[in-house]
């Protein structure tokens, strides 16, 4: 009993290192970053919103973020909804399976069900494969469907084997993990209109911006949280001083 209770326990752990066997990059998001949400708000609709969908996310909640709802309807709602709408795509499931061999999911709770860091590293880990369908493949995800949607930001590039003779012969480096007498390599094969820092804060402002997403109560719940543990420490006090008041003639 006590073997399979082990094994249960790090199954999850198991699964997770099986799909991607890539070190996850930890993502420097901050909730209280307006600009940053904003930013990655723009990303979101431009490069995201064509065939994913945030049904549980209404545009007029990005008040929440410091825009007005005449900058959310000029600048972030670009098809034919209104401010109150939800976050919804004409492309449907059956289109989409068609299209990309899968369904592209829905992005309301991304940021919860895979993690922040998840996002963070997957969004900057497409190359170039000409095995795959859609010309793209990833390093966390490996044979995903999704193309690289940011590739004209990031550029193209290549990630395969170096020997590990011939990278310490030439004295460069590699970016990557280890195995069998080889390492896994990054090369640029062409340039995109950012260069890496300005790619990584893109994709930090997109990554921000789903956290947000997936709980835009989060920050006020901390908050509030915060006043009622206070409150609840003055109650304690006014609370064991009445109880010292009645419990005195017994001790």
């Amino acid at each position: 009993m006590k073997k399979i209770l082990v094994v249960l326990f790090f199954v999850p752990a198991i699964a997770l290192a099986s799909e991607a066997g890539y070190r996850l990059d930890h993502a420097p998001t901050d909730p209280n970053d307006m600009l940053s949400l904003q930013a990655g708000a723009r990303t979101f609709v431009n490069y995201c919103l064509n065939c994913h969908g945030a049904q549980f996310m209404r545009y007029n909640r990005l008040t929440d973020i410091g825009l007005t709802e005449a900058q959310i309807f000029n600048n972030l709602v670009l098809t034919d909804a209104k401010v109150g709408d939800t976050m919804k795509v004409a492309l449907t499931a059956k289109d989409g399976k068609a299209m990309f061999g899968a369904a592209p999911p829905d992005l309301s709770v991304i940021a919860r069900s895979r993690s922040a860091d998840w996002l963070y590293t997957y969004l900057r880990t497409f190359y170039r494969d000409p095995k795959s369908p859609t010309g793209w493949n990833n390093a966390v995800f490996p044979q995903v469907a999704m193309p690289h949607a940011l590739w004209t930001l990031q550029g193209e590039r290549a990630y395969g084997p170096e020997s590990v003779e011939a990278k310490e012969g030439d004295g460069k480096g590699a970016e990557g993990a280890h195995g069998g007498g080889h390492e896994m390599k990054w090369t640029q094969l062409a340039p995109g209109t950012q260069n890496t820092v300005q790619y990584d804060v893109t994709v930090r402002d997109l990554v921000n911006f789903l956290e947000y997403m997936a709980e835009p109560a989060a920050s006020s719940r901390k908050r509030i949280g915060v006043v009622v543990l206070f409150f609840l420490g003055i109650l304690f006090i006014f609370a064991y001083a009445l109880k010292k008041e009645y419990w005195k003639d017994v001790h």
